[in-house]
């Protein structure tokens, strides 16, 4: 899978300066997109093992990932994301939103997305070949509407538009599944990250909106 997006050359404004609790949020689904984009490298796999967490449920389910990426080598990790997300013709998980919402690819909530995409000057990049309704490029355009890599950070009610729309539906139910695929072992970590993060993220936008 490939999150690569494009960042526009003209026309966007300098990235502001963000609060502590934002910074957090939109670092951890840029972590995420990341982690599900391709295999960790060794540097990733070492900075997922100097991660540490509080005793939140968010938080143990970080020290469990890293206690996992301490002991974890570059090429098993490749070998089980292949198994997941590539394998003989496809993978274990398929993790597109049209498929979680329609049972196919390419569908409605991929068309819904590119129009969003496009009002918000959001491309992919030439270089991407995977639909950008995929688990790892949704996370990555949620964490850059936050930090304003592609203009002024969104506000909140603009990341709870899109939020309610393109993840929420779908994201806890993949992140459900990546913990419990067969393949899984540091990925099982990553889906528990990513499942308590998605219903943090839920939470929180909805008493904004109290």
């Amino acid at each position: 899978m490939s999150a690569t997006l494009e960042t526009p050359t003209t026309g966007a404004k300098p990235p502001i300066a963000l609060g502590a609790e934002d910074q957090m949020r939109a670092d951890l689904y840029n972590y995420l997109g990341v982690m599900l984009a391709g295999p960790p490298d060794q540097m990733l796999l070492q900075q997922t093992a100097g991660l540490s967490g509080d005793d939140t449920d968010l938080g143990q389910a970080i020290n469990g990932l890293a206690k996992l990426a301490a002991h974890s080598k570059p090429a098993a990790s490749e070998r089980e994301f292949n198994k997941l997300f590539i394998g003989l013709g496809r993978g274990e998980l398929l993790p597109y939103s049209s498929y979680y919402l329609t049972g196919f690819l390419n569908e409605k909530p991929l068309a819904m997305l590119r129009q969003d995409m496009a009002a918000q000057g959001i491309t992919r990049a030439p270089n991407a070949f995977e639909p950008e309704d995929n688990i790892a490029s949704l996370m990555e355009m949620m964490g850059a509407m936050i930090a304003g890599r592609f203009g002024p950070s969104a506000d909140l009610e603009q990341q709870k538009q899109f939020f309610s729309k393109h993840i929420r539906p779908w994201a806890g139910h993949f992140f459900s599944d990546l913990e419990t695929a067969k393949a899984s072992v540091l990925y099982a970590a990553l889906g528990a990250v990513g499942r308590h993060f998605m219903d943090i993220e839920a939470e929180g936008f909805r008493m904004n909106a109290e």
